[in-house]
């Protein structure tokens, strides 16, 4: 049987023809589909911008379902999720951004920090504490240790976060010197608690050779130092802490009292009036008032110290202390005025967060609100 070449002949055309309508519909598929991932991501954009966050988020979910290989539309989705406190769903997107094999190294660092963030906001810290390791050497690293001290101090771990701020300060990410004796005067705390006194003490010198001029490590160390039986090396302290740190002696001073009993022959108190006039205080002031009761005084000195203090600094609290031993014309009614006037100046004696504006009756190094250090003046609400 022969060939017959006329059956080539005419199965080129057809073959080349049958090749181009293949290729035409290939592409026409293409562009369709390139063309509604960009038009849903831009829808989802522009409902992100308008506010409408439930729409962005359906606009995105088409956009993935469209180019799923698409990271940019995933970190997008998570964010979003994690921002409307849909912590399940955001979790969901980077861990599978993170299964991908073809991610790049940048993107994979990034999805392991929002998977981190997504833990954080969730309050899972256990998790979130692994996820932040992972970012060890990446370049979310010092992101992720400022988020593990975070982690520590919120759980009062002073150990671990005490080796993570000593790894920040090595690596030159700030002065974190102060921090680390805050760490050192909690756990010298934990001990005191406990009865171990001498270990709390070695704590609290460590804390004052790491950061000298703090203010905490020396009033703890002078608090300690009384409780101990050592008056004159609390009020060694004391003197150091008024030379170093003396905007902070108030939260000091009500130890003078009971240094000056044990020690009658120290001028505890003509000290006292020296720092009190330097930056007049309601606790320094009361402090002398103390003094000089114990000193078997009559009434009269500590009485005028409040006029006094008034003359220098208008004062309610001190108002209402002075008019609580005046003798009034019409006695019967000094318990009604007097209850009535501490009770109006009784939120004047709270200190305040210079930070977040949280107040409380005591003094706080760690504000319990906004978990900042420091950030509470040695002086109260009255005074600021």
């Amino acid at each position: 049987m022969e060939f017959d070449l006329n059956w080539i002949l005419l199965g080129l055309p057809l073959a080349f023809v049958l090749g181009w309508l293949a290729s035409r519909f290939d592409a026409r598929q293409m562009r369709a589909e390139n063309r509604s991932a960009p038009k849903a991501y831009f829808k989802g954009l522009n409902f992100l911008l308008n506010e409408q966050q439930d729409k962005a988020i359906d606009a995105f979910i088409e956009a993935v379902q469209n180019d799923p290989d698409t990271s940019e539309l995933h970190f997008a989705l998570g964010n979003l999720f994690r921002r409307r406190g849909e912590y399940n769903r955001a979790v969901r997107v980077h861990e599978h951004l993170l299964s991908r094999g073809d991610l790049s190294r940048p993107d994979r660092d990034r999805a392991q920090h929002a998977l981190a963030l997504d833990f954080l906001k969730a309050g899972l810290l256990d998790r979130a504490e692994d996820a932040l390791r992972r970012l060890e050497g990446t370049h979310f690293e010092a992101e992720a240790r400022l988020a593990l001290l975070a982690i520590y101090e919120r759980s009062r771990d002073w150990k671990q976060a005490g080796e993570i701020a000593q790894r920040m300060q090595t690596a030159q990410q700030g002065d974190f010197s102060v921090r680390l004796a805050h760490y050192l005067c909690e756990e010298a705390d934990g001990l005191a608690a406990s009865g171990q006194l001498e270990a709390a003490m070695a704590q609290h010198q460590q804390a004052l050779l790491i950061a000298p001029n703090a203010a905490r490590p020396q009033i703890d160390l002078a608090r300690l130092q009384l409780r101990l039986g050592q008056p004159a090396q609390a009020w060694d302290t004391l003197q150091a802490l008024a030379e170093k740190s003396p905007s902070a002696l108030p939260l000091a001073a009500s130890l003078l009292p009971e240094i000056a009993k044990a020690l009658t022959d120290a001028p505890i108190q003509p000290w006292l009036e020296a720092q009190y006039l330097r930056t007049p205080s309601l606790d320094l002031l009361q402090a002398l008032v103390a003094l000089d009761a114990d000193s078997g005084a009559s009434q009269a000195p500590g009485r005028k110290r409040y006029v006094d203090h008034l003359g220098k600094e208008p004062s309610l609290v001190a108002a209402t202390r002075w008019l609580a031993d005046e003798p009034f014309a019409e006695e019967e009614h000094h318990p009604a005025v007097q209850r009535a006037l501490e009770h109006a100046s009784k939120p004047l004696t709270r200190y305040r967060c210079a930070a977040c504006g949280f107040e409380a009756r005591q003094h706080f190094w760690h504000c319990p609100g906004c978990q900042s250090w420091d950030s509470y003046p040695a002086r109260r609400v009255e005074e600021l």
